[in-house]
């Protein structure tokens, strides 16, 4: 695989992080020009069961009246228990386990990883910032920095407590910082709003997003289960995008401050890069 600046070229993460895939239909044959190996191969190298010749549009529709479900890929003699996600800290397994440092900007930015997708630091580094990314639980509150960003992730965001508790005491410190996804659930906590469970969750590249206060809307890539509640938003804090399908928050600000968070992932990787423009704007408030 190849890197750039350390960070490998065509993948957002290190590894898969699926437990199973299903298709509809699959081809073994693959004619991409960067292909080294079929999908199945991939899938197998790697562990990572799929099924093929599922009808996932009745899948898919049962999804949609009943909202998210357990699910298992199953052999017929095997007993039917199911692992929930929900009751476990999906964070701390997929976030680093050191810090580790990228780019020579002068001015500094400290990313939370919660499980952050490469584009992140690819967007940081590209507007000429020194990253240092951490785990989700290291607390960096008394090393010296410009800004903080807290990054995507997997799972409930209240399992994180002790992210939240280091971002309650960054957060005097009036730093600029930005979340994305998973930061955005884990902003609102440290403030004090409360996040729930969607029932349909929010996972594809199209989700409209309306910039509260205008009449702008920008199409986002998403790929969630969890919210903020926008009606337990603290004095200083309003909402910054809602979803246009489904009213559901999509970002926070505080009014005076310099702290900000979107559920969507103006990174994209894939998607629609119209948000791209808030790392710019988080660029220009450290």
């Amino acid at each position: 695989m190849s890197t750039v600046d350390g960070i490998e070229r065509n993948f957002e993460s290190d590894r898969i992080h699926v437990h199973g895939l299903i298709v509809s239909e699959y081809s073994s044959e693959y004619s991409h020009w960067n292909a080294r190996r079929s999908l199945g191969e991939w899938l197998t190298q790697n562990g990572i069961p799929a099924l093929s010749g599922i009808d996932t549009r009745a899948l898919t529709k049962r999804l949609r009246d009943e909202g998210t479900m357990l699910g298992r890929i199953l052999f017929f003699a095997e007993e039917q228990t199911f692992y929930d996600p929900n009751k476990t800290n999906l964070v701390a397994e997929v976030s680093r386990r050191e810090p580790v440092e990228y780019g020579e900007g002068d001015k500094k930015v400290i990313l939370v990883d919660c499980g952050a997708k490469n584009n992140i630091l690819r967007g940081l580094l590209h507007l000429n910032l020194r990253v240092r990314c951490v785990p989700w639980n290291y607390d960096f509150s008394g090393e010296e920095y410009d800004g903080v960003m807290l990054s995507n992730g997997p799972g409930d965001p209240k399992m994180c407590v002790e992210t939240i508790q280091i971002i309650r005491k960054v957060m005097d410190r009036s730093r600029p910082i930005f979340g994305i996804c998973m930061g955005n659930q884990l902003l609102a906590l440290a403030a004090g709003a409360d996040t729930y469970k969607l029932k349909f969750g929010h996972r594809s590249q199209n989700q409209p997003c309306v910039e509260v206060g205008t009449k702008r809307c920008y199409i986002t890539a998403q790929n969630h289960g969890f919210a903020v509640d926008g009606r337990t938003l603290p004095a200083g804090r309003e909402p910054w995008f809602v979803n246009a399908n489904d009213g559901t928050n999509e970002g926070i600000r505080h009014r005076s401050r310099p702290f900000m968070s979107v559920q969507f992932h103006p990174e994209a990787a894939p998607g629609p890069v119209d948000t791209m423009l808030l790392f710019e704007d988080f660029s220009r408030m450290l």
